[in-house]
């Protein structure tokens, strides 16, 4: 795999904090929507996959380090988008993102 710095960029966004978050281009389409084990309902869905990190209805760390999990509601192509992002390296990183099955809430979310 190349360097990161060597990695194209297919989009960015930012947390609210105004993190900087990247999505390469080779994690979209080799790992996101492989078709067969990917999420390719998510090819659509680009925009939305970014809102839920700049526009999180609900945020929880991840069981690995660095890393923080997003959730938007009745956004993409489920009930609930969720995003993992990795913060280990500047800039951070999308690591995958997919439609929540069958309209079930994250096990944090408190409606408001």
């Amino acid at each position: 795999m190349p360097r990161d710095d060597q990695r194209p960029i297919r989009a960015e966004t930012a947390t609210p904090e105004g993190v900087r978050v990247v999505l390469f281009e080779d994690t979209w389409e080799e790992h996101i929507l492989e078709p067969g084990d990917g999420h390719d309902e998510l090819a659509a869905h680009l925009d939305a996959v970014l809102a839920a990190i700049s526009a999180p209805d609900l945020r929880e760390p991840d069981p690995r380090p660095h890393r923080e999990q997003f959730h938007r509601q009745d956004t993409g192509p489920s009930k609930w988008l969720f995003v993992v992002v990795d913060f280990a390296d500047d800039p951070a990183r999308i690591v995958t993102a997919y439609g929540r099955g069958h309209g079930k809430p994250p096990t944090g979310w408190t409606p408001p």
